[in-house]
């Protein structure tokens, strides 16, 4: 990576010391950085993949999105768009506590952050409009925009979360999914079945 491009946005994103203030300042508008974030999570700069992790966890901090949806760096200082195939982040581990509507699933991303689906942090379920193939997302925060900046649940991931599917109802329509923090994330509609032998409860 340009070293010279590395080094300013490093020097940008480094806070003020502690304790003392700077005067909020529009930032400089840059354009379109040569950064792409592929649907795999990999962090391309000029065609190359960024290969520090410490440098993409530093760059993602900075990741915010705009109003139209488009994702932007930015700094105190600067701020230019940049590409994403599809999210920024994809959630590569899962772990889990508890049963039924006390159990708590938490995911750790491929830049380290560590989330608990929940009401701040909800599950969504996207189908390919050609194949229909379910693609899981969890919201990761809300930029100041209110557009979500997400994570893809990798396959691996995908496949121990519909391991721990329940029945439940979701406006009045049978669905498997899966309780955390307190609420019930839908997965799919449920198999047919005979009613109540599925046993979904309300």
């Amino acid at each position: 990576m340009d070293e010279m491009m590395q080094a300013r946005l490093r020097d940008s994103i480094v806070a003020s010391p502690a304790g003392r203030s700077r005067p909020a300042r529009v930032p400089v508008e840059c354009g379109d950085l040569p950064f792409l974030i592929k649907r795999c999570g990999t962090w391309m700069y000029r065609g190359s993949p960024i290969g520090r992790k410490e440098l993409v966890c530093l760059f993602s901090s900075v990741l915010t999105r705009d109003a139209a949806g488009e994702y932007f760096l930015e700094t105190p200082a600067e701020r230019g768009r940049i590409q994403v195939e599809d999210v920024p982040f994809v959630a590569v581990e899962m772990d889990w506590t508890g049963v039924d509507r006390a159990q708590v699933l938490t995911f750790r991303t491929n830049t380290d952050e560590i989330v608990t689906a929940g009401p701040d942090h909800p599950i969504r379920i996207a189908h390919d409009v050609l194949t229909c193939e379910p693609t899981p997302y969890i919201r990761l925060r809300t930029s100041p925009s209110g557009q979500p900046i997400e994570a893809r649940i990798g396959r691996a991931v995908y496949y121990e979360l519909v391991a721990l599917a329940e029945p439940g109802v979701v406006a009045g329509r049978r669905m498997l999914g899966v309780w955390s923090g307190g609420r019930f994330f839908p997965l799919g509609e449920m198999p047919n079945c005979e009613w109540p032998d599925c046993e979904c409860p309300d």
